[in-house]
């Protein structure tokens, strides 16, 4: 086996930090595990790597405490591998990888809440459809964790970049970021076709990164009966590698909606999203077909 080279100063915190998780399978792990793909031959399954590589980067993760093997089998013992509040902690890390990418490597480096329809990034987010939500909570106004995916048929999840009860809370130059506007106008709308998508059986959660309380501002001022979660944590945000922006230093959601079952397997993808009452009336049929 070849010598693992320590990359630590002692006194550079990300030299540090790249010691732990400087080698690119290693990130890879914790982004797949933050999916929820918890065992060893379905990690392998996804990540294309050898089973002694894979057990050496487990290894080593467990040592430095980002995640924790828990046995899920008896005979023989199995075990599964999730993250601990250390590991979580990278989330934010995985997303600005993530959202530097698409806006330098697959971009060309512009500040947007939005995609071009052809675009890689456009593609990513078309492959949830088929795919599970893992089990995982959101902040609500009530300050609870709860489950983004309801226990009626369907779920719509309409995730905004950010919507203020106060017009002098968005960010500087908001207006001016491609795709950001009209975060009132999706809520409000839902908010008008409620009784219909309720009708048809599906429960609609709005999924912001904002704090719990600024939801809870907005949705009092706007009169909305449906909640706003919160995933301030880029739990969510993580687990479905979901598109993301910045603008006044906070990782942001780009607009999209997630038609989820009950099952939580998402059977539809709308993104990018340029017509908004369109988007939520395409969402409205989707239910209704499926149902």
């Amino acid at each position: 086996m070849a010598q693992r080279t320590s990359l630590a100063d002692a006194d550079c915190s990300i030299a540090q930090a790249l010691d732990v998780v400087g080698d690119w399978w290693t990130l890879l792990i914790v982004r797949d595990t933050a999916r929820g793909v918890h065992r060893f031959d379905a990690l392998q399954q996804e990540l294309g790597v050898s089973r002694k590589v894979l057990t050496e980067r487990l290894r080593l993760l467990v040592e430095a405490g980002v995640l924790v093997r828990e046995p899920y089998q008896e005979r023989p013992v199995r075990y599964e591998y999730r993250l601990t509040p250390r590991g979580r902690a990278l989330l934010p890390v995985l997303i600005a990888l993530q959202d530097w990418g698409d806006a330098w490597v697959l971009g060309e480096g512009e500040t947007m809440a939005t995609t071009a329809e052809a675009s890689q990034e456009a593609d990513r987010v078309a492959g949830l459809l088929g795919t599970r939500v893992p089990e995982l909570g959101l902040t609500g106004a009530d300050g609870e964790r709860h489950d983004p995916v309801a226990d009626t048929p369907y779920t719509v999840l309409y995730c905004f970049p950010s919507a203020y009860a106060r017009a002098d809370a968005y960010p500087p130059g908001w207006a001016g970021i491609p795709g950001a506007s009209g975060c009132t106008l999706e809520s409000c709308t839902y908010r008008d076709q409620l009784a219909e998508f309720t009708a048809a059986g599906a429960t609609v959660h709005g999924v912001s990164v904002q704090r719990p309380d600024e939801q809870r501002a907005f949705a009092e001022k706007e009169g909305l009966r449906f909640p706003l979660l919160s995933d301030a944590d880029l739990t969510l945000t993580a687990a479905l590698r979901l598109p993301t922006f910045r603008a006044a230093g906070v990782s942001r959601l780009k607009r999209l909606t997630l038609v989820v079952d009950r099952e939580r397997t998402v059977r539809q993808v709308l993104y990018p999203i340029t017509d908004i009452e369109a988007s939520v009336r395409t969402a409205l049929e989707t239910v209704r077909a499926l149902g």
